[in-house]
């Protein structure tokens, strides 16, 4: 939750990233919104999917699960 509100024009996580089954994907453009990525030492900006794969048996749990932990989902 702290390198997302980094990314440029960031409005909150999109809630239909979900794949039916209770996993979430989310795409980041560039590494550079990690604080701990020093920008100076970037030759060349590179993105990056990451997946949460929940215990949730629906997409419904699996954003209830993602919103209680801190997840910012923009509102559809």
């Amino acid at each position: 939750n702290v390198a997302l509100p980094r990314v440029r024009d960031f409005r909150g996580t999109s809630p239909k990233a979900f794949d039916g089954h209770g996993d979430y994907t989310l795409g980041i453009r560039e590494q550079i919104i990690f604080p701990e990525v020093d920008y100076d030492k970037v030759e060349k900006f590179k993105g990056l999917n990451v997946t949460i794969a929940t215990s949730a048996r629906t997409d419904e749990e699996a954003m209830a699960l993602l919103k209680a932990l801190g997840m910012p989902f923009r509102k559809a």
